[in-house]
């Protein structure tokens, strides 16, 4: 199995990024943004998902590790294969489409080739729970306080245990004063008053 490549970029070959490792030419997958990035000479490091099947042998390259993380959750949703899913991470950066499925965006998830409207809601629903906070534009949704997350919070970790997304638990508590205790804060988020 392999994990990472080193080498050189040499060629950009249609969508196939070529990276010289030792003489040795590698054919990449890549994102619209790792291809657009990596000039022909250049070094890269690479993370790498390998895909073989009966008549092919695939590899998949991204420079950071988080992307492949989210090529491989994508992978994990009924009906998205290697090539959708590198099409779904080619619409924008990771932080983009962790924000579009955490945001529930069908529309900015369906601007990927081949990604029609039922495959993008399976996106979401699959995957909205294990993107997170990590997915959303926490500034505009009002979850930072002062420089840190609210992350290690007691009433979004009991709403979560309820059935709320991290997500919705953070947009619920978003308006309660966080000083009041964990117990008045949930039954205030749960109420909605």
């Amino acid at each position: 199995m392999l994990a990472t490549l080193s080498g050189i970029v040499t060629e950009k070959l249609g969508s196939i990024l070529v990276l010289d490792v030792r003489g040795v030419g590698y054919g990449l997958h890549v994102t619209t943004e790792d291809f657009g990035r990596l000039a022909a000479g250049s070094e890269a490091k690479m993370y790498i998902y390998e895909h073989i099947r009966e008549q092919s042998h695939d590899l998949f390259g991204f420079s950071a590790l988080d992307t492949q993380s989210l090529f491989e959750q994508l992978l994990n949703v009924n009906g998205v294969g290697p090539k959708m899913a590198l099409n779904i991470l080619s619409i924008g950066t990771a932080a983009e489409v962790r924000g579009a499925i955490a945001s529930a965006d069908t529309k900015t998830i369906q601007r990927a080739n081949g990604v029609g409207k039922r495959v993008a809601e399976r996106v979401i629903v699959e995957l909205k729970d294990k993107v997170g906070l990590a997915g959303v534009d926490l500034q505009s949704t009002g979850i930072l306080q002062g420089e840190g997350l609210l992350m290690q919070d007691e009433a979004i970790e009991a709403l979560v245990s309820l059935g709320y997304t991290a997500l919705d638990a953070a947009q619920a508590l978003k308006d309660i004063d966080p000083q009041l205790p964990t117990e008045s804060r949930v039954k205030k988020a749960l109420t909605g008053k």
